[in-house]
């Protein structure tokens, strides 16, 4: 009998960094074909002095071209230095691993983390993940490689670890415990086209504040069941190294000599963290003496010139925005040496430098898929593709005849679509506010609840798209800590694996404001849904 049994044939993946490539390449020719039909858009900018609307005519920047080539190869290496998420990744890492080569985060994880609860410890990680957009984007550079680590260390398996910290910070970004970044960067837009209608609309600051704290304790509930109950059994299990060369080995053990060795690392590791807690308090309390204004040396990461305490914490020239990844990665080096020092684990600098470059060693890949997709989100930007359809949309919007629910729901789901080509919330809310604000308004809706519709709507596909920039952190660690080389995580791999939670987070953002709205109790102190 002839043997019928089919050959298969070997599947071929794209490494991340081919895919990128192709991308920038495919957006250079799609500039070049949108500039020969004069692809463009007009969107509506407020005149703050004459309280009228302004046109602005954006079109298609023809990057398919010998000028276009002359910008991307100028800017090539600006655009990387420049590239945000390049030098938070960095300053995150330089910290941990630090304090992983002195022994300070497996001792901690080991006598502390180990015994929370799966379900607990994935609440906690989420919960923080979701607060850590008060100071812009810097949760993904610092959560994403350090709960990896934990997962690590806590025999978990750290893919996991890196979905549950993306998620956290992509879908549920815009909300936290206390107003942030994100309201100093959205009210001014608010309140610009807010007295289109009425002279006499003030935003305040709080104007979102109970909207968003019960919206934090919702969604990581929410996301909480998500992973543990469906990201989790999809992911599986991890092999460490080390369990794949196990072998049968027996050694006879002095059971004193064992038990003595145990109770002095024991002794020297509470010592270790002893020291590492007192190091982290005395840092704490100069990083928190820093924020607090009117003091002897005091106020030294506020932007004093601004007069609103917020603005002074967020201000688009605040220190303490600014510096924020420098600050946690010097918490986590000077608690990281006190607890070498502490339990002897390290005898010299030179001991701390090494380990740390042994740690440091495996983000070489890292760098050069931040340096490729900094030059694709590059091009992407200044063909001006995702404003021109932000524009659309809301143009779409203007021409609808909506009010109430309708218009709530209308709106949610186009900004939700525009944030996969316009990633940044204020770039968006330029475009939708002169529009947006004065139908809601018109349909008895405060200018209030237009700004959550925004930031729901920018949360809800955030984490979703590859033009994200901390995108980047998300897909070069999965590869890092990917067991299979042979088999990298692409970008559709990777947004398969998140795709439960973007579905689940979406519906549940989309209930919770329309279900707001219809409840009616207020978004924050003294401003309610309607006007």
């Amino acid at each position: 009998m002839k043997d019928k049994r089919k050959l298969k044939l070997k599947k071929f993946y794209f490494h991340p960094i081919t895919v990128f490539i192709f991308l920038t390449f495919m957006v250079m020719a799609l500039s070049g074909i949108l500039s020969i039909f004069q692809t463009q858009a007009t969107y509506n900018i407020v005149n703050v002095n004459t309280k009228d609307l302004e046109p602005t005519l954006i079109t298609v920047e023809n990057l398919f071209s010998f000028t276009g080539l002359k910008f991307i190869i100028s800017n090539a290496a600006k655009n990387f230095l420049s590239f945000g998420p390049l030098g938070m990744l960095l300053l995150s890492l330089i910290g941990i691993t630090v304090a992983e080569g002195t022994g300070f985060i497996e001792t901690f994880t080991r006598r502390h983390l180990r015994k929370i609860p799966k379900g607990t410890l994935t609440f906690i990680v989420i919960f923080i993940a979701t607060i850590s957009s008060l100071i812009n984007e810097v949760g993904y550079a610092i959560l994403i490689p350090l709960v990896a680590l934990i997962y690590f260390i806590n025999n978990r398996n750290p893919i996991l670890g890196i979905v549950t910290a993306f998620c956290g910070v992509a879908f549920s970004y815009g909300v936290s415990i206390f107003v942030g970044s994100m309201e100093v960067s959205l009210m001014n837009y608010t309140r610009d086209a807010a007295m289109l209608i009425d002279d006499a609309t003030h935003i305040s600051l709080t104007s979102n504040l109970i909207f968003i704290i019960v919206a934090t304790i919702i969604l990581s509930i929410v996301g909480t069941f998500v992973i543990e109950k469906i990201i989790a059994p999809r992911i599986g299990k991890y092999k460490r190294e080390d369990e794949f060369s196990k072998t049968e080995t027996y050694k006879v053990i002095n059971i004193e000599e064992e038990e003595q060795r145990l109770i002095e690392k024991d002794k020297y590791e509470k010592r270790g963290l002893r020291s590492a807690l007192i190091a982290s308090i005395i840092v704490l309390f100069i990083f928190i003496y820093s924020l607090i204004p009117n003091l002897p040396f005091s106020g030294m990461l506020l932007d004093m010139e601004e007069n609103a305490y917020v603005n002074q914490l967020f201000g688009e020239n605040s220190y303490f925005q600014d510096g924020f990844a420098y600050l946690v990665s010097l918490v986590f080096i000077l608690s990281g040496i006190a607890y070498g020092i502490g339990s002897k684990t390290i005898k010299n600098d030179k001991e701390i430098i090494e380990n740390a470059n042994k740690k440091f060693s495996n983000i070489g890949s890292m760098i050069i898929l931040i340096f490729v997709v900094a030059q694709f989100i590059a091009v992407f930007r200044k063909t001006n593709i995702g404003l021109i359809v932000a524009a659309w949309l809301a143009s779409l919007l203007e021409h609808m005849s909506l009010s109430g629910i309708p218009l709530i729901l209308v709106s949610l789901l186009l900004i939700a679509v525009s944030n996969f080509l316009l990633t940044s919330p204020a770039s968006k809310w330029m475009v939708f506010s002169p529009i947006m604000v004065p139908m809601f308004m018109q349909s008895n809706i405060s200018p209030q609840f237009a700004q959550i519709v925004l930031r729901a709507g920018d949360s809800m596909t955030k984490g979703f798209t590859p033009l994200l920039a901390s995108f980047v952190i998300y897909i070069g660690y999965l590869n890092i800590y990917n067991l299979h080389k042979e088999k990298p995580f692409t970008i559709r791999r990777s947004l398969t694996m998140i795709a439960p939670y973007f579905l689940i987070i979406s519906l549940t953002w989309i209930l919770l404001v329309i279900g707001w709205y219809i409840v009616g109790i207020p978004i924050g102190p003294g401003v309610s849904p309607t006007i």
